[in-house]
């Protein structure tokens, strides 16, 4: 039985765009908690070209709808895969590998997602040689604004790290980045967008403490949020620099950032990236 999910691409050539559209895509799905890759419906592989496979049919569900392809049977779409998705929970990888192995060949491409697990003992647990990376998106990806990055083991050529770029390119920022920093973006971005949900949260809250409508104080809040962002990724400016620019002195915003720092906000959310980042350490050697 399947424990994850899988993404078939069959023997072509991978220079250029052109080629991502005639391929065959497998993913190993863990749960219907992980959201599918936007390589379907929107990205750069027909949803008709995605095989996946999964534990129970409620993991299969959303896939089915897009029309891609699904198993219960990992070994069905590895077989006639080259590259290959492993979207499962980190205790799960080893036994999914060790199902995997007998069929797994030079030709294979494996991509983990799963937490804290490293490249040494993903190519520990493969046969030697395995062109194995890492790879860490983060939920926004689903709607093609999201922050993934990868690393690649000792196997993976220049030609396998721009596949798995260009492939992912529509998801948002892709960067390859030293294996060292995977488990840190975990605590960073793909923990953190929920850190950001909980600043919106207060600060809808607040507003509605104060008078405002619920429903419009959520807009405004989530409207301020990705406004502050864009200015960050399109201006270049240090955060500290735009914070500062939106100061004046004796005004609501100093007031404001004050009780921000009487409560320690600094110092909290640099503590969640670390507590993330060391559970996904964990999770690994788990």
């Amino acid at each position: 039985m399947s424990q994850s999910l899988l993404f078939h691409v069959p023997h072509v050539n991978w220079a250029g765009d052109n080629a991502l559209s005639h391929w065959f895509c497998g993913f190993l799905w863990a749960t219907p908690s992980t959201h599918p890759c936007p390589l379907c419906p929107q990205g750069k592989v027909p949803a008709s070209n995605i095989i996946v496979s999964a534990p129970s049919d409620r993991n299969l569900a959303e896939w089915r709808e897009w029309g891609c392809r699904t198993t219960h049977c990992n070994l069905e779409v590895l077989q006639e895969s080259t590259v290959v998705f492993l979207a499962t929970k980190p205790h799960v990888l080893p036994t999914v590998l060790q199902e995997l192995r007998p069929a797994v060949t030079s030709q294979h491409l494996l991509i983990s997602l799963a937490a804290g697990v490293s490249l040494q003992k993903l190519q520990r647990l493969l046969p030697t040689g395995t062109k194995v990376l890492r790879l860490m998106p983060n939920l926004p990806c689903v709607l093609q604004v999201g922050a993934a990055v990868f690393s690649r083991g000792s196997g993976v050529g220049d030609g396998d790290a721009a596949l798995l770029q260009s492939l992912l390119s529509p998801c948002g920022l892709c960067e390859e980045v030293p294996e060292s920093y995977i488990n840190i973006h975990t605590g960073l971005s793909g923990s953190g967008v929920a850190y950001v949900y909980l600043f919106a949260e207060a600060m809808a809250e607040g507003a509605v403490k104060m008078g405002m409508p619920g429903s419009l104080a959520s807009r405004i809040a989530a409207q301020t949020l990705l406004g502050a962002a864009k200015m960050l990724l399109e201006t270049g400016e240090h955060p500290a620099k735009l914070r500062g620019d939106v100061c004046t002195p004796g005004g609501t915003t100093i007031h404001g950032l004050y009780q921000l720092e009487k409560g320690a906000l600094r110092a909290t959310v640099m503590n969640a990236v670390q507590a993330a980042t060391e559970r996904a350490s964990e999770m690994g050697e788990d």
